[in-house]
């Protein structure tokens, strides 16, 4: 499968990770994302918060937007099909 080089994956933050099209979800392959962990006090979306090549990028790009990076999970991107 080619990718999609026109997908940036910066602009698929705030998006469900089920609601990715194939090339946006090809986009991400490879890349590590954040997602709100789920706590009892409170019922997050499930939106991509942050997206980059480590772990580290995302957590500079959390505190960069003011959000706890301890309330994040950070998982590695894998296609979903």
């Amino acid at each position: 499968m080619v990718l999609d080089s026109r997908v940036d994956p910066a602009r698929l933050i705030g998006r469900s990770p089920e609601s990715l099209r194939v090339e946006e979800a090809c986009a991400l392959q490879g890349k590590w994302i954040a997602l709100e962990m789920y706590s009892p006090d409170r019922l997050p979306l499930r939106r991509i918060e942050a997206v980059g090549d480590s772990v580290e990028q995302c957590i500079e790009q959390l505190v960069a937007r003011g959000l706890d990076p301890r309330r994040f999970e950070f998982i590695p991107f894998v296609l979903p099909f």
